[in-house]
């Protein structure tokens, strides 16, 4: 394994979007509270925003959407001038801040954030009914980002390095859960209990969560590789019973991911299920769970096999989504948490039912790939099935025991940080003795499944990849009817091997994403 390093912003080709009035300060603490009424679907509260200065500065920008706005800042004390500007407020310091400063901004806010009509599809808070006609709210902002009900830093690449702590006020009838441990209940005079939660590691934006909800919760203890994981379930009350046994499951998962990904990279905050509005999300150790205690997926079969009937796809995916998008974050391309989250589900598959259901279900995802649009700068659903297909051809070449020593290496060597493609295909590179990077290029950055072709005449193979990117090189494993599997290596130039002169059926691994043609 390498060495870890350090969380720290990523600014490396920043969005043109982010300007210096964002880039100048670094996150350091979120000290949230915030009291939701669910009558008139409005919210009120405050952030204090802790940073640390890492070029001197005057003013900054806080990300806040309309209809949402700030009623007061100040910051030691002393009222802070500021303005909206498009989707957020310019606030205008009293002196410059000199670099290496650290300073906390105390932000009053309040409205009405939009209301989330598909979650978690489309953003907003969820305003709802449990079975008992009780009220039920929760968040999904993953597509927009938090500052459509909160003032923050609304940006992938900079996360409060020492995480941040929420308070929640809800009716004292209700139950308020969040990210990371609960540290105080406090209750008031005017019927309300405010439940308040820490996180201590870095936490992106969109992942800071708010249940409130009748629920019930029980604590399991599992013996990880980090030493003892606090797991804890909070479900609505009438489905205690069913949960209890469905979650049996969460320890063979957690203890499979661990084995592939290395520890479970929130111990100190411990890890989370919460029975959400909404199909799923994966909030940092607090994953959002609305799969109805079923395997399987509610809104249909996501691979196109049996396989996937077989276990909870909500359950699994999102808590992947602790190593792949949590532990390390894309700070734009967003197939690195889709890509090897939407793969983990093949690997998961063998794991449980071996290697052919794994190829299966890994096929079955091939079948779903658009190729409308590089995945690349798009949002495009290839972000998940185009990037596992990838990563499937990918271990073909490499071998289980390397491919798995990459995904550790990606988790302890940028252990909560924010990294770019770049970053990951350094990895693959180091792990591996081969250069990926026209692979890389090829399924990320084109639309263009590579064509392999190839003609046998006499004793010679001869072959080269076509409709690929220059210079293409993806190893390839075949066989002949007669003969074990084999590594040929094309090119995008014609090259040969020699082969037995009776040999004409050539078979080519179906685990490759590639595309044939025989001359």
């Amino acid at each position: 394994m390498w060495g870890r390093v350090k969380a720290q912003p990523y600014t490396e080709n920043m969005p043109e979007e982010t300007d210096s009035l964002h880039a100048w300060w670094n996150l350091l603490h979120y000290t949230i509270a915030v009291s939701p009424d669910y009558n008139t679907k409005t919210i009120k509260g405050t952030n204090i925003i802790q940073f640390t200065a890492l070029h001197t500065g005057r003013v900054m920008k806080i990300d806040l959407a309309d209809p949402m706005k700030v009623t007061n800042v100040t910051s030691s004390h002393s009222k802070i001038k500021y303005a909206r500007k498009g989707d957020g407020y310019l606030l205008s310091f009293n002196r410059e801040i000199v670099k290496g400063d650290t300073v906390s901004v105390f932000i009053s806010f309040k409205g009405k954030p939009p209301d989330s009509g598909n979650p978690p599809f489309t953003s907003g808070w969820i305003w709802k009914r449990d079975n008992l006609n009780r009220p039920w709210m929760s968040i999904a902002c993953q597509g927009t980002g938090a500052a459509i009900w909160m003032p923050c830093k609304n940006v992938m690449y900079d996360e409060p390095d020492v995480g941040m702590s929420i308070s929640i006020t809800a009716p004292d009838t209700l139950i308020a859960v969040s990210n990371g441990r609960l540290i105080e209940k406090v209750r008031h005079s005017d019927l309300t209990t405010s439940w308040t939660w820490q996180v201590v590691n870095p936490i992106n934006h969109y992942n800071i969560a708010v249940y409130i909800g009748k629920y019930v919760t029980w604590n399991e203890i599992m013996k990880g590789l980090n030493g003892n994981l606090d797991i804890d379930y909070w479900v609505l009350d009438y489905n205690i019973e069913i949960a209890r046994t469905h979650f049996r499951q969460v320890d063979t998962l957690i203890n499979f991911l661990e084995e592939w990904l290395g520890p479970y990279p929130f111990y100190e905050d411990g890890y989370k299920l919460v029975e959400a509005p909404m199909l799923g999300m994966e909030h940092q150790s607090a994953i959002a769970y609305g799969n109805g205690f079923k395997n399987g997926y509610l809104r249909g079969n996501i691979s196109g096999t049996r396989w996937s009937e077989l276990w909870d796809f909500i359950l699994m995916h999102e808590t992947t989504h602790e190593w792949f998008g949590n532990n390390i974050t894309a700070a734009q391309d967003g197939w690195i948490h889709e890509g090897f989250t939407k793969y983990m589900e093949t690997i998961y598959t063998e794991f449980l039912f071996g290697k052919e259901a794994g190829n299966e279900y890994a096929l079955g995802i091939n079948k779903k790939i658009k190729n409308n649009v590089p995945i690349t700068g798009s949002n495009t659903s290839d972000k998940y099935n185009k990037g596992s297909a990838m990563l499937h051809s990918i271990r073909q070449v490499t071998g289980d025991s390397i491919f798995k020593k990459i995904l550790k290496n990606l988790n302890s060597y940028f252990y909560h940080s924010t990294i770019s493609t770049k970053h990951c295909l350094s990895i693959f590179n180091k792990i591996s003795g081969r250069d990926f990077s026209k692979v890389f290029d090829q399924y990320l950055n084109t639309t263009n499944v590579p064509l392999f072709e190839y003609f046998i005449k006499g004793d010679s193979l001869n072959f080269h990849w076509t409709n690929c990117v220059e210079a293409f090189d993806l190893p390839l494993k075949i066989s002949f009817s007669r003969g074990k599997e084999f590594f040929i290596y094309p090119e995008t130039s014609w090259k040969a091997v020699r082969i037995n002169n009776n040999e004409s059926e050539l078979s080519i691994d179906p685990n490759f994403y590639i595309q044939t043609r025989r001359y």
